[in-house]
């Protein structure tokens, strides 16, 4: 489970059995767990929230989405070399 980065209370990650899905994060306080609220990433730089199970307020999850969208190439990066893969599938 490879950690991105954190927000305050927020640990942003991906789980490392997921490279057949499109890139994608996760976002949760404390341990990381099947409840934590998922983003997409686009192939134009931006994000769509796939859920919020963890239940982030809207405020808290406006602002992470914004922190996401100016780490986008960060995290495609560290996707990229996780999985050892050169091309990235999106969501849209």
């Amino acid at each position: 489970m490879p950690k991105l980065f954190s927000i305050g209370q927020y640990v942003i990650f991906f789980w490392s059995n997921e490279n057949d899905e499109p890139i994608h994060i996760h976002i949760v306080t404390g341990n990381p767990s099947p409840n934590a609220t998922k983003i997409w990433l686009t192939r134009n730089g931006g994000c769509i929230v796939a859920h919020n199970k963890s239940r982030i307020p809207k405020g808290d999850l406006n602002h992470l989405m914004k922190v996401i969208q100016t780490e986008y190439t960060a995290i495609c990066d560290e996707w990229k070399s996780f999985f050892d893969i050169d091309d990235i599938k999106f969501y849209c």
